[in-house]
């Protein structure tokens, strides 16, 4: 009897033992370079909008410190890659990174080619006496060889800025109503993509100013979104001086009333109303390209309205930005504009959303910061159209109360027009 007892419990001895494998701190440990690659922690947030998830959000003193369990542990390669570069090897990296915004992936493999992946975004923020540099329209969208501008804070004591592998150019600093900005020439060998911009000072010190997009093609950045049919329309980007022609639909437009490098100007043609394709062609027979939601194509939809245009740009607006920025409102519309509109016009404000904000909110007002008769608060999240009524009460207190302002957080007025 002492023997069938000791038989049953020696049976049971490679069971505990493999057991006891699989719950210690390597996980599937016991699985085989056939199995499927698995991330099991951490946990990666899902994509917002098909946006990429934010999977840190640092200060530019930390590094970027992550570590992967996978399975299976023994028989996989994992490799980091940080704004398609590859970054480290290994199931954890740990990286300093410069102040900005990157991209981040992380792969998996088995020697069987079996692999699986996850991404998202790495938000590194400058500390409060850094020298940043902020997004405030398309001055970030550059031209080799060409003068261009940063606007920021602390950019008294920045010297050069150096722009992907290039080499650093010379910066100067200036102030527009108490608005910080620095100048500088695109170094004329940089190719054409996206870069990261670094800020130098006098000591040698380097600061992130996140990415530019280099573009040695005429590329439109506002303007062909919206125009009214048989007036005299005006795009804006760089370039610009390159367009030999403009295609509307059937409609070549080879004639300008102005062209340089950053606008072009020419007569839309008489058309009805409705949604046409816009393209054009550059002085070497290439596509002239229109950037929209962060995208460069060789073709854009236009729609052609029999509506008054009275004003098209990219203009940003945030009420936190202190009173002498340009930004602090739009206020582009003098009152001379309203002087002649009759009694229930309709004024529509296209905008579109500055996806960093934290919130996004329009309110139309007179000078004074009255909201206008009839209106309130817009909050949204997406871009869209605001329609106000202009009845006489609005274009009295326009008059009266020093103008028509746009006001709010985290969006650009891109488009006014009145019907």
């Amino acid at each position: 009897m002492d023997f069938t007892y000791k038989t049953i419990i020696l049976s049971f001895l490679p069971v505990g033992i493999m057991l006891s494998s699989c719950s210690s701190d390597e996980p599937f440990s016991v699985a085989g370079p056939d199995d499927e690659p698995h991330i099991l922690a951490p946990t990666f947030p899902d994509r917002n909008n098909g946006n990429l998830p934010v999977v840190a959000n640092i200060s530019r003193e930390s590094n970027f410190s992550m570590e992967l369990t996978v399975t299976p542990a023994d028989y996989v390669d994992v490799v980091w890659y940080i704004d398609n570069r590859e970054a480290a090897a290994g199931c954890a990296i740990d990286q300093p990174l410069l102040a900005g915004t990157y991209e981040m992936k992380v792969v998996v493999t088995t020697p069987k080619g079996k692999s699986t992946s996850r991404e998202g975004i790495i938000s590194v923020n400058p500390l409060d006496t850094d020298p940043w540099a902020s997004e405030v329209s398309f001055e970030r969208i550059v031209s080799p060889g060409q003068g261009a501008i940063l606007y920021g804070r602390n950019l008294s004591s920045v010297t050069s800025i150096q722009i992907g592998n290039a080499a650093p150019v010379s910066a100067v600093y200036s102030t527009d109503a108490g608005v910080e900005m620095l100048s500088y020439t695109v170094p004329a060998t940089i190719e054409d993509g996206t870069s990261r911009i670094v800020l130098v000072d006098s000591e040698g010190n380097e600061y992130g100013g996140n990415k530019a997009t280099v573009s040695s093609s005429a590329l439109v950045t506002s303007g062909a979104d919206r125009m009214t049919s048989g007036s005299v329309c005006q795009l804006t980007g760089i370039n610009l001086d390159k367009i030999t022609s403009l295609k509307i639909g059937t409609n070549v437009i080879s004639s300008f009333s102005e062209k340089n490098a950053n606008s072009i100007s020419f007569a839309v043609p008489s058309l009805d109303d409705g949604e046409y394709e816009i393209s054009g062609v550059m002085n070497d027979g290439s596509a002239v390209l229109f950037y929209k939601n962060g995208n460069s194509e060789s073709s854009a939809t236009v729609v052609i309205s029999s509506q008054q245009t009275l004003w098209a740009g990219h203009h940003y607006v945030s009420w936190d930005l202190p009173d002498e920025s340009p930004n602090k409102t739009f206020n582009m519309l003098g009152m001379d504009v309203f002087a002649s509109v009759k009694p229930g016009a309709v004024m529509s404000i296209h905008y579109s959303v500055e996806p960093s904000a934290e919130y996004h909110q329009l309110r139309t007002t007179s000078g004074w910061w009255n909201d206008l008769p009839g209106t309130g608060t817009v909050e949204f999240f997406n871009d869209g159209i605001a329609e106000i009524t202009l009845t006489r009460e609005c274009l009295d207190m326009i008059q009266e109360q020093a103008g028509f302002l746009c006001v709010g957080h985290g969006y650009y007025v891109d488009l006014i027009t009145l019907r």
